[in-house]
């Protein structure tokens, strides 16, 4: 059963790419920026178990992850985001609900 993070990441998510869709990424604050970034990793990592489909989805997932949670303040985000490629795979999972909750404070 989905946590209520996930639902959120879902929803959210969605409106996050409607809008990309209509206005394009530069048009996105950095909170949405950050949320795309993260749905674009947690649907990689729950359909593949991995990121190796991240940047074909969005080719600055990981980068504009880390620069919208720093300018954001969100250490435990920018953290994550700046995680080598098989480090965030390990620690995605145990640091999703932390993560979700500092983005859903803002």
């Amino acid at each position: 059963m989905p946590s209520d993070n996930e639902d959120w990441l879902i929803e959210f998510g969605h409106e996050v790419i409607e809008k990309k869709a209509k206005i394009g990424t530069a048009g996105l604050s950095d909170k949405e920026r950050l949320v795309y970034s993260l749905w674009v990793s947690d649907y990689c990592m729950r359909n593949a178990g991995d990121l190796e489909q991240a940047a074909a989805l969005y080719k600055n997932w990981q980068s504009d992850g880390l620069k919208s949670a720093s300018n954001l303040r969100l250490p435990r985000s920018a953290e994550l985001f700046s995680l080598p490629p098989p480090d965030f795979e390990a620690g995605y999972l145990s640091r999703f609900e932390a993560v979700c909750d500092e983005i859903r404070k803002t």
